[in-house]
């Protein structure tokens, strides 16, 4: 239970503490579907409100084991084993989900506008010849501090 309890905390998270928030837990149920007409996404904004200490933003796991108590005691009013059914449900849990994440896009028109031995112009000079970016070099203009004039066509280069 605690494991489970763990990786919704960590969601989203880079190096989060086992602390929850009340959009965790709200996302908690919603992954488990456990939201009915009993088990509103208000009711859990209210039960984490009532278990967490007022001048808090988080839960323990302990304030969790309690939340649990009171959301089994919504979702299943007339069961006495609701908290059994409801520990059942999130200990099959594999953790959360990610819903709603944008997708790769694979077509022919990506292929086409991310070729790059189709460029031309300023931004051919941005990659060499096996397509890879060149940095820095492919997008700073070199000014050429020899005087040199581009028209002029008698001028030699110092190595030559």
């Amino acid at each position: 239970m605690e494991e489970v309890f763990k990786s919704f905390c960590a969601f989203g998270a880079k190096g989060a503490a086992p602390l929850m928030d009340g959009s965790k837990l709200a996302k908690l149920c919603r992954d488990l579907k456990l939201l009915d007409k009993r088990l509103t996404s208000t009711e859990v904004d209210i039960i984490f409100s009532k278990v967490k200490a007022k001048s808090e933003r988080k839960i323990t796991f302990q304030q969790f084991q309690e939340a649990l108590k009171m959301l089994a005691a919504k979702k299943y009013p007339d069961d006495e084993a609701g908290l059994e059914k409801l520990t059942a449900t999130i200990l099959k849990s594999h953790g959360p989900t990610a819903h709603g994440v944008t997708k790769v896009a694979k077509s022919s028109a990506v292929d086409r506008l991310t070729d790059t031995s189709k460029y031309t112009g300023t931004h051919k000079e941005r990659f060499d010849g096996a397509g890879k970016g060149k940095g820095i070099e492919g997008r700073k203009d070199v000014v050429d501090a020899s005087g040199y004039v581009q028209g002029f066509k008698d001028h030699k280069k110092d190595d030559e």
